[in-house]
């Protein structure tokens, strides 16, 4: 972690040159920038022919076309890029003792990977492993029954506990860090108004469309 420190270090300070001379000071905006930018750092050449296009649905079906190889997940999806457990999912700390409990997405749980600023995704390889550790932090974003602070701290540890290179643990750290609020506070907007995400019935057709089963309570669990 030492050395991607230093990378990103080294990379906010010239995004940063680089958005005073265009007239864009923000801390905010200098900091998205030079994730970004430190993205393109940690992947080379092959992140700046993805990141132009980053599309959850294209990275979430080259993925589920060979999750057999894994077996971590079993999900299906809605038309939309909107997606299912069909099995249960867990996961637990590599290292004993541990701050954080272990963590169980249940059967059904409906995800859209919308904890996970979408700009990133275009540069996660379909391996499964990010996979696995993204909808884990997409059930505790919506949960809320821990603090966001220790959803995006067991993300971190879950990524390192899959081996995830050390730089994208990094980048992917820092980008839930900065731009996880507006999605923790769009899902407990949701969940006042009485949005539910565990499904207790599956869709049972081709074509299937989220936006239609979210207005139908008698297809959810109790939560």
């Amino acid at each position: 972690m030492q050395q991607y420190d230093f990378e990103f270090g080294a990379t906010y300070g010239l995004v940063r040159a680089r958005c005073l001379a265009r007239g864009q000071s923000t801390r905010r905006t200098v900091l998205r920038h030079a994730l970004q930018a430190g993205c393109a750092i940690a992947l080379g050449p092959v992140a700046h022919a993805q990141v132009s296009q980053p599309t959850i649905a294209a990275w979430m079906t080259e993925w589920m076309q060979s999750k057999s190889l894994f077996g971590r997940l079993q999900m299906s999806r809605f038309v939309e890029p909107t997606y299912f457990l069909t099995q249960p999912t867990t996961w637990r700390p590599a290292q004993s003792p541990s701050p954080f409990a272990e963590v169980t997405v249940p059967t059904g749980f409906v995800t859209d990977f919308a904890s996970i600023p979408r700009v990133f995704w275009s540069l996660l390889p379909s391996d499964g492993e990010y996979a696995h550790a993204a909808v884990i932090h997409d059930y505790l974003y919506w949960n809320q029954a821990r603090s966001r602070e220790e959803a995006d701290s067991i993300f971190k540890g879950a990524m390192e506990d899959l081996r995830v290179d050390a730089r994208m643990v990094g980048i992917l750290y820092n980008a839930v860090r900065m731009f996880g609020t507006s999605a923790w506070a769009e899902n407990s907007r949701l969940k006042r108004a009485g949005e539910r995400r565990v499904l207790k019935r599956f869709p049972d057709q081709v074509g299937a469309r989220w936006q239609d089963w979210r207005k139908m309570p008698d297809a959810f669990a109790e939560e």
